[in-house]
């Protein structure tokens, strides 16, 4: 009768192990962390559009899977993502298919681990959708950082042509679509030196008047919505209220008459105010502008600050990058860059913030 118990027993905690071994946890689970503008209208697979966005995840086990759905937008796989597990290397994976199932980490010590998902590609390459983490035990995360960041801008700040690790500029069969990397972009690089959550609202060529590459967009049009570049779903800015939003538009603009610059400028910077009453608000230059682009920016952001400051907004300011970056493909800037125009913006909003 002993041996009969023992060998009960002994099944029992082996069943037990082998349940803890693997469970599957639905993406609407409150232990899951988005950050980003997600759609939530289909909680159990939520979408989201924007470079940059982020799915956050502590587990208890040494393996770890994940289920995502790709929108295959154009009929190819072109949405890349970047995963980040504890402290190791952030590494760049590519999807495969409509519907996929990727290990985020397997083998690794029994203990606890903390993974970040992270949205390389930007919205015009579809929404990814989420539908759940495979692991032993799903834990309560970590706080969100208190600090909430924003980046407004096109190309530049999706990371766009950046990443050539993988996929070099021009090679056989490659798109343009292969060298972004949103995570390592000067907004999510700035946020994570300053301890800040971040949103990227930016798309590819989208200018404050006018977008190239005879885009039908811009950025104020498109500003509102979940997915900037086609969506009609707005979104609710009561989910996120950042205490930083920086603007980097005006390359695809290029040299327009300075007023109807201006006047677009002040308009655009007021519709942010009444979405966002106490952000600190910071009009940047385009660190891919030549000579004379710059100058006309300097020129242009100058006339906009003072404008909105004489009209009462005195939480507002600018900041004018040093080099020009443009070393990635289609003369964009590179990590290396990226890395360089992060630095300078950290160290800019250390000290408006007081950040430290």
């Amino acid at each position: 009768m002993k041996k009969i118990l023992l060998l009960i027993l002994v099944s029992s905690v082996a069943l037990s192990c082998f349940a803890k071994e693997k469970q599957f946890f639905k993406a609407n689970h409150p232990f899951i962390q988005y950050t980003g503008r997600v759609d939530y209208s289909n909680p159990l697979k939520p979408k989201f559009w924007a470079s940059g966005a982020y799915v956050e995840i502590k587990f208890k086990g040494n393996y770890c899977a994940m289920k995502i759905n790709d929108e295959m937008l154009w009929g190819n796989i072109l949405n890349y993502l970047e995963i980040k597990i504890d402290d190791q290397p952030a590494y760049r994976i590519r999807l495969t298919g409509k519907e996929n199932e990727v290990v985020l980490g397997k083998n690794l010590s029994d203990g606890v681990h903390r993974v970040m998902i992270c949205k390389n590609s930007e919205a015009e390459n579809g929404y990814l959708e989420m539908v759940g983490f495979s692991c032993a035990e799903l834990l309560k995360p970590d706080p969100k950082p208190v600090r909430k960041m924003e980046f407004i801008g096109d190309s530049i700040t999706c990371g766009a042509g950046s990443d050539e690790s993988e996929v070099k500029c021009g090679a056989s069969g490659s798109s343009w679509h292969d060298q972004h990397n949103a995570y390592f972009a000067y907004g999510p690089t700035t946020a994570r030196s300053l301890n800040a959550q971040w949103h990227l609202t930016s798309v590819s060529g989208i200018g404050l008047m006018h977008s190239c590459c005879e885009k039908k967009i811009v950025m104020p049009q498109v500003f509102a919505k979940t997915n900037f570049a086609k969506d009609t779903i707005d979104w609710d800015f009561k989910r996120y209220q950042p205490d930083v939003v920086t603007v980097c538009l005006g390359q695809n603009d290029g040299v327009q008459d300075s007023i109807k610059f201006t006047d677009a400028y002040v308009k655009f910077a007021k519709q942010l105010r009444v979405y966002y009453p106490k952000a600190k608000l910071v009009l940047l230059s385009s660190p891919m502008a030549n000579a004379k682009l710059k100058s006309v920016l300097v020129n242009y952001i100058g006339a906009v600050v003072n404008r909105l400051k004489a009209q009462g907004d005195k939480n507002i300011g600018s900041y004018f990058f040093t080099q020009q970056a443009r070393s990635g493909c289609g003369s964009h800037p590179s990590l290396a860059e990226h890395q360089q125009i992060a630095a300078e913006l950290t160290t800019y909003l250390s000290e408006e913030m007081n950040w430290r």
